[in-house]
C-alpha cells in the first residue's frame, strides 16, 4: 500500500519525536566534554520565584556599558549606564547625570568598556563597589554595588587608551591604570616617527578607598611601549604589581609585523610600597595635567563636575627598585597572580609555552642582581632566574587565567578556541574544553583573588560563531559556562550578551542582595529643585528659562496642565518621584523632546530639558507603567508666541499657586506684567 505524502510526514514527525525523546534521556554528551545532558539543564535552571546563585558583572564592549547577569541561569537583570548616555534611564541625558559624561574634551557620551573590577577586603571581593575602565578616553568608573548605578567617573591624563585598567589592590587602596599606546607626556605636536625619542608609557595609581574621592596618588613614567593587563600582588608578593607589555621594538606603524620581532616582550613588576616611600620623600615632581572628576551626590542626586590640573609623575631612574622588567614571551596579553601569589602567569598571544614566574625567585634575582640589560633605568631580570616553569604545549594563543583556589588554573586559548585545565607547580595540563568561538577573557568567581569560589568558568567570546538565531551581518556575542567542581569540566550554557564581553567578576549573591537600596528617602533629598509634596509644585519663570515643579504619584502628575511657556524659552521639568515604595519608579517624557525621557526612581528628583520648536499644544505622560492607571497619568504644556501676553499658569494646589505667584512678582514674563500666575 502506498502511504500519503501527509503519512510520510506524520512519521517522521513520529520518528523526530522518538528520537528528541531518546536524545533527551541519554546520560552523556560527548560532544560537551562528558557533560551530563539532563545535569546540564538541571544545574543552570532557577524556578520562578528562586534567585541566581550568583551576580556577574560584565563589561558591555563598545557599548559603553556594563551588564548585569544572573549565573548560573545566564539572565540579563540590568544594564549598567557608565560612560555612555543610556536612553532608557535618561543617564548621561538629563541634568543630574550630564555631568558624569564631561572630560576635559568636554561631553564624551560613549567609550569602551573592557574590564570590571570588584572592591576587595583582605584580596577577596567584598560587594561594595565594581570599578569599570573607559578604553577610549582613558577613564575610570566606580559603580555602587547597592543601587547599582555609576557614582563617579575620574579622567586619566597623560594616557592614551585605558586598557590596562582599573585592577585593585588587596585593600582597595587603588585601582590602577596603564597607558596602551604610548604618547609624547606631556601631549605635544612632535612627529610620529620620533617615536622612541619622545613617546612615553605612564602607570596611573588612582586611589579607591573612599567613594567621592578617587584622585591621582601617583603615576610612573615608563618606556614608551604598549601597556596591556594587569593584576596586583597577594600575600607574599602584596605591594607589587604586575602589567603586561608589547611593543618592546617601539614600532609605530604596521605594528602586526613591526611589533612581533622579538622573541619576548616584557612583564613590568612594580614595587608600589617603594613607589609611595620616593613620592613621600619628594623625588616625584609637580606635572602639569588636565583631567576632570566627577561624582554624583548622594543625597541630592546630582552629578558635580570638577577640573583639576597636577599630578605627581616619577621617575623610576629617581627610585631605584620601582621597577624591573620580566622577560616573557611572546607578545604576552594577561598577567595573572594565583591565590597564593607566588606565582605570576602570563600570557603570550604568540608564544608556545604559558610562562609562570615566581615571586620568590624574582626577590632572589634582584638581590643577586640577575640582570640582563637596563632599559631607560629599568633593570631586565634573567629569564631563567625569575621562571617557575612553563606550560607546555597548552594550545594556541593563551590569553589569560583564572584560578579555582584548588591548586588548578585555567587558561584561555584565541585561536585553539578552548578552555585549558592545567596544574600550579607541575604546569601539566590535566584537562581540555573546547568552546565554540574564538575565546578572549575567561571569569571564575572571585578567580583573580585571594579565594576564589570556583564553581563555574564563564568563557567570553572575542569573535563568535553561529549559536544563535542570525541577527544580520553581526551575530550576537556569546558566552558559556562550564562547571569546573568536578576533575573535568563540563559545558553547562550557552548564553548571548550585549556588546563584546571583555572581562568579567562575580561574586555570591548574598554578599550584595540584601544590601540594595529599595528607594530614597524624600526627607533627605537635598536636590535643589525637590518637591516633597504637591503643594510645592508649580511653575516660574526667570528670563528665558521656565522651572516646573512637578510631583509623581501613581497615577498622576501634579500639575498636569502648564500654560505661559513661549517660544524661544528652555523648559527645565523637575520632577520628583513622591513614592516611598520599592520599585514604584514614573517616567516623564514630552512631545518633541530632543533629548532621552527621565527615569525617576523613588523620592528623586530628575530633570528633563525641553525647548519647544512651534507652538501649540504638547502633551507629557509617564513612560514606565506604575499602575493600573498608568494611561491616565499625563498632562499637557501650552506654548505661545513669543511674547503673548499669556500668564505662567500651573493647575496646583490653592497653597503652591500662591508661593509660585510670590515668585513670579520677582521675575516678570518677556513682554508681560509682572505676577501673572494662575488659580488651580
Amino acid at each position: 500500500m502506498r502511504t500519503s505524502p501527509r503519512g510520510l510526514i506524520a512519521g517522521a514527525a513520529t520518528l523526530a519525536a522518538i528520537g528528541g525523546l531518546a536524545f533527551a534521556c541519554r546520560t552523556t554528551d560527548t560532544r560537551g566534554g562528558g557533560a551530563l545532558v539532563g545535569d546540564a539543564a538541571s544545574r543552570v535552571y532557577v524556578p520562578p520565584g528562586k534567585y541566581d546563585e550568583y551576580y556577574a558583572f560584565l563589561s558591555g564592549g563598545f557599548n559603553g556599558q556594563m551588564m548585569v547577569y544572573g549565573l548560573p541561569s545566564g539572565r540579563l537583570l540590568k544594564l549598567i549606564g557608565v560612560f555612555s548616555q543610556n536612553p532608557e534611564t535618561g543617564y548621561g541625558y538629563n541634568d543630574e547625570t550630564k555631568p558624569m559624561l564631561q572630560t576635559t574634551y568636554g561631553l564624551v557620551p560613549w567609550d569602551d568598556t573592557h574590564h570590571p573590577e570588584l572592591s576587595q577586603t583582605n584580596g577577596v571581593p567584598d560587594g561594595r563597589w565594581i570599578f569599570i575602565n573607559g578604553n577610549n578616553t582613558p577613564r575610570i568608573a566606580r559603580v555602587d554595588l547597592t543601587t547599582m548605578e555609576t557614582t563617579e567617573i575620574l579622567q586619566i591624563p597623560n594616557s592614551a587608551g585605558g586598557h590596562a585598567s582599573p585592577f585593585i589592590t588587596p585593600q582597595s587602596k587603588y585601582v590602577v591604570s596603564a597607558t596602551r599606546f604610548s604618547v609624547p607626556v606631556p601631549n605635544t605636536d612632535v612627529p610620529i616617527d620620533s617615536y622612541k625619542q619622545n613617546f612615553r608609557g605612564t602607570l596611573s595609581f588612582i586611589t579607591a578607598d573612599q567613594p567621592g574621592k578617587m584622585d591621582i596618588a601617583f603615576q610612573i613614567l615608563m618606556p614608551g611601549f604598549d601597556y596591556d593587563l594587569g593584576h596586583a600582588g597577594k600575600g607574599p608578593s602584596d605591594g607589587w604589581f604586575f602589567f603586561t607589555s608589547y611593543n618592546s621594538e617601539q614600532a609605530n606603524q604596521k605594528l602586526e609585523i613591526n611589533a612581533s620581532q622579538n622573541d619576548k616582550d616584557y612583564v613590568a613588576a612594580v614595587n608600589y610600597r617603594q613607589a609611595e616611600q620616593c613620592v613621600a620623600s619628594g623625588k616625584a615632581r609637580a606635572t602639569p595635567a588636565e583631567y576632570v572628576h566627577n561624582v554624583l551626590d548622594e543625597k541630592s542626586r546630582v552629578a558635580r563636575s570638577e577640573r583639576l590640573s597636577s599630578v605627581r609623575m616619577l621617575d623610576p631612574k629617581d627610585c631605584p627598585g620601582v621597577v624591573y622588567y620580566l622577560p616573557t614571551p611572546k607578545s604576552p596579553h594577561g598577567v595573572d597572580v594565583d591565590p597564593s601569589g607566588e606565582y605570576i602567569v602570563a600570557g603570550g598571544k604568540l608564544a608556545t609555552v604559558i610562562p609562570v614566574h615566581s615571586f620568590s625567585k624574582l626577590q632572589k634575582a634582584i638581590a643577586a642582581r640577575q640582570f640582563d640589560s637596563e632599559i631607560e633605568g629599568i633593570p631586565v631580570l634573567k629569564y631563567d632566574a625569575i621562571l617557575a616553569g612553563e606550560v607546555q604545549k597548552p594550545g594556541l594563543g593563551p590569553l589569560h587565567t583564572e584560578f579555582d583556589g584548588k591548586g588548578y588554573a585555567y587558561t584561555s586559548m584565541f585561536i585553539s578556541s578552548e578552555v585549558v585545565k592545567w596544574k600550579l607547580g607541575t604546569w601539566e595540563v590535566v584537562d581540555r574544553m573546547p568552546v565554540y568561538y574564538s575565546i578572549g577573557h575567561l571569569m571564575i568567581p572571585g578567580g583573580d583573588s585571594k579565594q576564589p569560589w570556583g564553581k563555574y568558568v564563564l568563557a567570553l567570546n572575542k569573535i563568535t560563531k553561529d549559536r544563535y538565531l542570525p541577527t544580520g551581518p553581526e551575530l550576537p556575542q556569546s558566552a558559556q559556562l562550564i562547571d569546573i567542581t568536578g576533575d573535568k569540566m563540563k559545558m553547562l550554557l550557552d548564553f548571548p550578551t550585549l556588546g563584546e564581553p571583555h572581562y568579567a567578576q562575580a561574586l555570591p549573591a548574598e554578599l550584595i542582595k540584601d544590601k540594595q537600596v529599595k528607594f530614597y528617602r524624600l526627607s533627605e533629598s537635598t536636590h535643589p529643585q525637590v518637591a516633597r509634596a504637591e503643594t510645592e509644585g508649580g511653575i516660574t519663570r526667570s528670563g528665558k528659562v521656565v522651572h516646573v515643579k512637578m510631583t509623581a504619584i501613581r497615577s498622576h502628575f501634579a500639575p498636569d496642565n502648564l500654560e505661559g511657556v513661549q517660544l524661544g524659552d528652555t523648559v527645565l521639568f523637575h520632577v520628583t518621584n513622591i513614592e516611598q515604595d520599592w520599585d514604584i519608579v514614573h517616567g516623564f517624557a514630552v512631545l518633541g523632546a530632543g533629548t532621552a525621557e527621565v527615569i525617576v526612581g523613588p523620592g528623586e528628583t530628575k530633570t528633563l530639558r525641553w525647548v519647544p520648536m512651534a507652538t501649540g499644544v504638547y502633551p507629557f505622560y509617564c513612560t514606565d507603567f506604575c499602575s493600573a492607571l498608568h494611561q491616565e497619568m499625563q498632562g499637557y504644556v501650552r506654548v505661545s508666541p513669543a511674547g503673548a501676553n499669556v500668564p505662567l499658569k500651573a493647575n496646583t494646589s490653592p497653597k503652591a499657586a500662591a508661593q509660585v505667584a510670590r515668585l513670579n512678582k520677582l521675575t516678570p514674563t518677556p513682554g508681560t506684567k509682572a505676577g501673572g500666575t494662575g488659580a488651580p
